[in-house]
């Protein structure tokens, strides 16, 4: 089934702007809770600015451009200025140190890079280093006409520029548009290569999943470089004439009086941020809101989601997905019953099953791997970035996805999660690897091998355990090891712990047998405090 047509980007925003020009496209507030808004012709005037500013830098179809910035009307507007050209946004995590940034910098070799002024250190070593130059190196969101030796000003650069388009660039809609990088379970993060029919259809897909109108006011806290915010918010508010309402950062103080002044009619939460808000001193207003959907995310305790539900009166619109299959392909689909915990049904365009360990479909019931069929570049991402093995490993030529989930089908058709890949922690909505973390680990020079598993918590659903063995003859602390972390990888993989270990538990052909450490920590030490999640 295609929806979109032979449409790009550049198509879908001149359409938009033709067909609700003076609409609210954008409202934005920022940590300090001052807003702005923007009509769609007023987005689409910033976009087209956008492109003209790139296309005058000598950015091309195919360049790549990394994009690091928080949650702000420059990210949308550089992300989709970048698809008018032909070009390839890289969305990174805010988070990221600067040897995860110099690995997606070295993998990408972008033309580009789109950063605010505190995320400049992580990029200038490796901007002056010839193998790995970058010729444009542009800071958004300066204060005034504020310069960089070396830099160019994005925002006052971007006033100078025509608010229609000085060339008319014709892109495929198979073409890449960006590609988003994911931890997965490997210890490098992989690109996943999105197109613009993957994002169109991502609008109109989830659009008819949760009934979107135009009368809609659609707010959203995700991170702007995660699929969830691009897929599940801003693409089907767009798609639909809606209202998207975008947050700087998540505050559970502020953020339920955020639903009710801006008069959402749909949000999405995760585990964290249920958790968190339930942590709040109740309100005598909490109820007075206009939602009708919020999209939930896996996973919470019956007793936890039926708490949340009657304390701020709202129903939960269950979305299971991932990086790769773009949008929530199993849900709480338009007419159907909505049986918590289920994940729901699979929607249109999609065939789901559940496999055993000899690739056969299992019977309702059975618990066993997950796999979605779609068309890939179109209802599925196109492949990973210059990883043709992990492509093959994932993909397979009928469009089958493997999602290293676990779970089962029932005799009507709805899906439950079960577990997740023994490597992949999950944590306050993040996906983390622990080889990752394991790698870094044993980079230290005191170390010989390590293990990471994830503990169970109450907050941010998995906390981050880490064991070592240390090299004969070295002795090393949990301090130290501690601070070694937190120079090399984003606050939000460091470990809450380390255990000095002498040995690990292990199988036949050498394996380390997690689930015996994992038996023991929970044995051992209950559940991790909220402070290791960054709460206190």
């Amino acid at each position: 089934m295609d929806i979109v047509g032979e449409k790009s980007l550049g198509c879908f925003w001149e359409k938009l702007a033709l067909l609700y020009g003076s609409r609210t496209a954008l409202v934005f507030e920022d940590s300090s809770g001052r807003t702005c808004e923007y009509s769609y012709a007023d987005l689409n005037a910033e976009i087209c600015r956008a492109a003209n500013l790139f296309h005058g830098l000598g950015i091309e179809s195919g360049d790549r451009v990394l994009l690091q910035l928080h949650n702000s009307p420059e990210f949308l507007i550089a992300w989709f200025g970048l698809s008018f050209l032909g070009a390839v946004s890289v969305p990174l995590n805010v988070h990221y140190q600067e040897s995860e940034c110099a690995y997606i910098l070295e993998k990408c070799r972008p033309k580009a890079i789109v950063v605010e002024e505190s995320f400049l250190h992580l990029h200038g070593r490796k901007c002056s280093d010839n193998e790995r130059s970058v010729e444009i190196v542009l800071i958004a969101r300066l204060d005034g006409d504020t310069e960089h030796a070396g830099c160019l000003n994005f925002n006052t650069l971007l006033k100078n520029q025509s608010s229609g388009l000085a060339e008319k660039f014709l892109v495929s809609p198979d073409a890449p548009a960006e590609i988003l990088f994911t931890s997965g379970t490997t210890s490098k993060p992989k690109g996943v290569v999105i197109t613009h029919h993957n994002l169109l259809f991502a609008g109109r897909y989830t659009a008819w999943q949760c009934c979107m109108r135009s009368e809609d006011r659609y707010l959203t806290m995700m991170p702007a470089w995660h699929i969830d915010f691009q897929c599940t918010a801003a693409m089907p508010t767009f798609a639909s004439g809606a209202t998207f309402i975008m947050l700087e950062s998540y505050s559970a103080r502020k953020f339920w009086q955020q639903v009710c002044i801006h008069r959402a009619t749909i949000t999405e939460c995760i585990p964290l941020m249920v958790r968190t808000l339930m942590l709040q001193p109740q309100r005598s207003w909490e109820k007075d809101h206009c939602l009708r959907e919020v999209f939930f995310y896996l996973t919470l305790t019956e007793q936890e989601k039926e708490a949340f539900v009657e304390r701020f009166h709202v129903r939960f619109l269950t979305s299971y997905g991932m990086t790769e299959s773009i949008v929530g392909v199993i849900g709480d689909c338009p007419g159907d019953e909505r049986r918590w915990p289920s994940m729901g049904r699979p929607g249109f365009g999609y065939e789901v099953k559940v496999i055993g360990c000899d690739g056969m479909e299992v019977s309702p019931g059975c618990v066993g791997e997950i796999c979605i069929k779609g068309v890939p570049g179109r209802t599925l991402f196109k492949e990973y970035y210059m990883d043709h093995d992990a492509t093959a490993k994932a993909l397979d030529a009928e469009g089958w996805l493997r999602t290293g989930d676990r779970g089962y089908m029932d005799g009507d058709g709805y899906f439950y999660f079960v577990d997740r890949q023994i490597n992949v922690i999950k944590r306050s909505g993040e996906n983390i690897s622990s080889t990752e973390i394991e790698c870094f680990l044993q980079d230290h020079p005191k170390v010989m091998e390590a293990a990471v598993i994830g503990v169970p918590d109450t907050i941010c659903d998995e906390s981050i355990k880490a064991f070592v063995i240390p090299k004969e003859g070295e002795q090393v602390s949990e301090k130290e090891l501690l601070e070694y972390c937190s120079m090399h990888i984003a606050k939000f993989k460091l470990p809450g712990s380390v255990e000095i270990r002498e040995s690990f538990p292990r199988t036949c052909t050498g394996k380390v047998r997690k689930n015996l450490l994992r038996e023991e920590t929970l044995g051992l030490s209950g559940k991790s405090s909220s402070v290791e999640c960054g709460l206190a």
